[in-house]
Protein backbone atom coordinates (compact mmCIF):
# COMPACT_ATOMS: atom_id res chain seq x y z
CA UNK A 1 0.00 0.00 0.00
CA UNK A 2 1.19 3.49 -0.75
CA UNK A 3 2.22 5.88 1.99
CA UNK A 4 -0.42 8.33 0.77
CA UNK A 5 -3.17 5.71 1.10
CA UNK A 6 -2.01 4.88 4.64
CA UNK A 7 -1.88 8.60 5.51
CA UNK A 8 -5.48 9.07 4.25
CA UNK A 9 -6.61 5.94 6.12
CA UNK A 10 -5.01 7.09 9.38
CA UNK A 11 -6.17 10.70 9.02
CA UNK A 12 -9.74 9.61 8.27
CA UNK A 13 -9.93 7.25 11.28
CA UNK A 14 -8.54 9.89 13.63
CA UNK A 15 -10.84 12.62 12.31
CA UNK A 16 -13.93 10.38 12.66
CA UNK A 17 -12.98 9.47 16.23
CA UNK A 18 -11.97 13.02 17.23
CA UNK A 19 -8.26 12.37 17.83
CA UNK A 20 -5.32 14.74 17.23
CA UNK A 21 -1.69 13.91 16.44
CA UNK A 22 1.30 15.29 18.33
CA UNK A 23 3.73 15.95 15.46
CA UNK A 24 6.85 16.50 17.59
CA UNK A 25 8.82 13.57 16.09
CA UNK A 26 12.28 12.47 17.23
CA UNK A 27 15.00 13.68 14.87
CA UNK A 28 17.36 10.73 15.38
CA UNK A 29 17.35 8.24 12.45
CA UNK A 30 16.99 5.23 14.75
CA UNK A 31 15.59 4.75 18.21
CA UNK A 32 13.58 2.53 20.53
CA UNK A 33 10.03 3.82 21.01
CA UNK A 34 8.34 2.67 24.21
CA UNK A 35 4.56 2.59 24.08
CA UNK A 36 2.63 3.09 27.31
CA UNK A 37 0.20 2.78 28.89
CA UNK A 38 -1.20 -0.23 27.06
CA UNK A 39 -4.61 -1.27 28.42
CA UNK A 40 -6.83 -1.95 25.40
CA UNK A 41 -7.00 -3.63 22.01
CA UNK A 42 -8.13 -0.19 20.75
CA UNK A 43 -4.58 1.06 21.31
CA UNK A 44 -3.49 -0.72 18.13
CA UNK A 45 -5.75 1.01 15.56
CA UNK A 46 -5.21 4.42 17.15
CA UNK A 47 -1.42 4.08 17.32
CA UNK A 48 -1.18 2.63 13.79
CA UNK A 49 -3.28 5.54 12.50
CA UNK A 50 -0.96 8.01 14.22
CA UNK A 51 2.08 6.22 12.80
CA UNK A 52 0.52 6.36 9.30
CA UNK A 53 -0.20 10.09 9.63
CA UNK A 54 3.33 10.79 10.86
CA UNK A 55 4.79 8.74 8.01
CA UNK A 56 6.90 6.64 10.36
CA UNK A 57 7.81 3.07 9.45
CA UNK A 58 7.79 1.45 12.89
CA UNK A 59 8.90 -2.11 13.60
CA UNK A 60 8.14 -4.54 16.41
CA UNK A 61 9.42 -7.92 17.47
CA UNK A 62 7.39 -11.11 17.72
CA UNK A 63 8.21 -14.72 18.33
CA UNK A 64 9.36 -16.50 15.18
CA UNK A 65 6.43 -18.93 15.35
CA UNK A 66 3.99 -16.10 14.53
CA UNK A 67 5.68 -15.57 11.17
CA UNK A 68 4.46 -18.73 9.46
CA UNK A 69 1.98 -19.29 6.69
CA UNK A 70 -0.23 -16.50 5.39
CA UNK A 71 0.32 -14.31 8.46
CA UNK A 72 4.03 -13.92 7.70
CA UNK A 73 3.45 -11.41 4.88
CA UNK A 74 0.88 -9.48 6.91
CA UNK A 75 3.07 -9.27 10.03
CA UNK A 76 6.14 -8.24 8.02
CA UNK A 77 4.08 -5.60 6.16
CA UNK A 78 3.00 -4.29 9.56
CA UNK A 79 6.66 -3.95 10.60
CA UNK A 80 7.06 -7.28 12.36
CA UNK A 81 10.52 -8.76 12.85
CA UNK A 82 10.72 -12.40 13.99
CA UNK A 83 12.81 -13.24 17.05
CA UNK A 84 14.18 -16.71 17.69
CA UNK A 85 13.57 -17.42 21.37
CA UNK A 86 15.67 -20.62 21.12
CA UNK A 87 18.75 -18.89 19.67
CA UNK A 88 22.07 -18.83 21.49
CA UNK A 89 21.92 -15.05 21.65
CA UNK A 90 19.32 -13.50 23.92
CA UNK A 91 16.43 -11.41 22.65
CA UNK A 92 18.06 -8.09 23.56
CA UNK A 93 21.18 -9.00 21.56
CA UNK A 94 19.03 -10.04 18.58
CA UNK A 95 17.26 -6.68 18.72
CA UNK A 96 20.57 -4.80 19.01
CA UNK A 97 21.82 -6.64 15.91
CA UNK A 98 18.77 -5.38 13.99
CA UNK A 99 19.38 -1.82 15.20
CA UNK A 100 23.07 -2.03 14.28
CA UNK A 101 22.28 -3.38 10.81
CA UNK A 102 20.04 -0.45 9.85
CA UNK A 103 20.86 3.20 9.24
CA UNK A 104 17.25 4.21 9.95
CA UNK A 105 14.85 2.16 12.05
CA UNK A 106 12.23 2.66 14.75
CA UNK A 107 11.65 -0.28 17.09
CA UNK A 108 8.41 -0.15 19.08
CA UNK A 109 8.17 -1.91 22.44
CA UNK A 110 5.34 -2.14 24.98
CA UNK A 111 7.38 -2.62 28.19
CA UNK A 112 4.33 -3.55 30.26
CA UNK A 113 4.14 -6.72 28.18
CA UNK A 114 0.37 -7.02 28.64
CA UNK A 115 -2.87 -5.05 28.44
CA UNK A 116 -3.68 -6.04 32.03
CA UNK A 117 -2.18 -4.35 35.04
CA UNK A 118 1.47 -5.38 35.28
CA UNK A 119 3.35 -5.15 38.58
CA UNK A 120 6.49 -3.95 36.78
CA UNK A 121 7.91 -3.16 33.34
CA UNK A 122 10.22 -5.47 31.43
CA UNK A 123 13.59 -3.77 31.05
CA UNK A 124 14.74 -5.21 27.69
CA UNK A 125 13.91 -1.94 25.89
CA UNK A 126 16.37 -0.10 28.12
CA UNK A 127 19.24 -2.54 27.65
CA UNK A 128 18.59 -2.65 23.90
CA UNK A 129 18.84 1.16 23.63
CA UNK A 130 21.98 1.26 25.81
CA UNK A 131 23.79 -1.51 23.90
CA UNK A 132 22.88 -0.02 20.51
CA UNK A 133 23.66 3.55 21.64
CA UNK A 134 20.28 4.87 20.47
CA UNK A 135 17.72 7.14 22.15
CA UNK A 136 14.50 6.05 23.80
CA UNK A 137 11.43 7.87 22.44
CA UNK A 138 7.91 7.97 23.86
CA UNK A 139 4.89 6.61 21.97
CA UNK A 140 1.64 7.43 23.72
CA UNK A 141 -2.13 7.63 23.47
CA UNK A 142 -3.82 10.03 25.88
CA UNK A 143 -7.48 9.02 25.92
CA UNK A 144 -8.36 11.94 28.21
CA UNK A 145 -7.21 14.56 25.70
CA UNK A 146 -7.68 12.33 22.60
CA UNK A 147 -4.15 13.00 21.40
CA UNK A 148 -1.29 10.64 20.64
CA UNK A 149 2.16 10.74 19.21
CA UNK A 150 5.70 9.56 18.98
CA UNK A 151 7.88 12.18 20.65
CA UNK A 152 11.56 12.64 21.53
CA UNK A 153 12.75 11.15 24.79
CA UNK A 154 16.40 10.85 25.81
CA UNK A 155 19.64 8.96 25.29
CA UNK A 156 19.90 6.48 28.16
CA UNK A 157 22.64 7.30 30.66
CA UNK A 158 23.25 3.75 31.87
CA UNK A 159 21.68 4.65 35.24
CA UNK A 160 18.42 2.78 34.84
CA UNK A 161 16.95 4.06 38.11
CA UNK A 162 17.51 7.70 37.12
CA UNK A 163 16.28 7.15 33.58
CA UNK A 164 13.13 5.35 34.76
CA UNK A 165 12.35 8.58 36.63
CA UNK A 166 12.40 10.47 33.30
CA UNK A 167 10.09 7.86 31.78
CA UNK A 168 7.76 8.00 34.79
CA UNK A 169 7.64 11.81 34.59
CA UNK A 170 6.54 11.70 30.96
CA UNK A 171 3.92 8.95 31.20
CA UNK A 172 2.45 10.06 34.55
CA UNK A 173 0.31 12.64 32.72
CA UNK A 174 -0.97 10.22 30.04
CA UNK A 175 -4.46 8.76 30.55
CA UNK A 176 -5.01 5.17 29.39
CA UNK A 177 -8.29 3.93 27.93
CA UNK A 178 -8.76 1.88 31.12
CA UNK A 179 -6.94 3.80 33.89
CA UNK A 180 -7.63 1.07 36.46
CA UNK A 181 -5.52 -1.34 34.38
CA UNK A 182 -2.38 0.83 34.44
CA UNK A 183 0.42 -0.66 36.50
CA UNK A 184 3.30 1.10 38.14
CA UNK A 185 6.07 2.44 35.95
CA UNK A 186 8.70 0.47 37.82
CA UNK A 187 11.23 -2.28 37.23
CA UNK A 188 11.17 -5.70 38.85
CA UNK A 189 13.04 -5.56 42.17
CA UNK A 190 16.42 -7.32 42.07
CA UNK A 191 16.44 -10.78 43.61
CA UNK A 192 18.40 -11.38 46.76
Amino acid sequence: MSNFFLWVLGKTWLRITGWRVDTNLPSHPKYVAIFAPHTSNWDFPYMMSIIFVLGVRAHWFGKRELFRGPMERIFRWMGGIPIDRQARTNMVDQMVAVLDANEEIVIGVAPEGTRSQAPYWKNGFYHMACKAGVPIAFAYLDYGRKVGGLVPGFLPSGDITRDMGLIRDFFSGVQARYPDEVGAIALQPADG
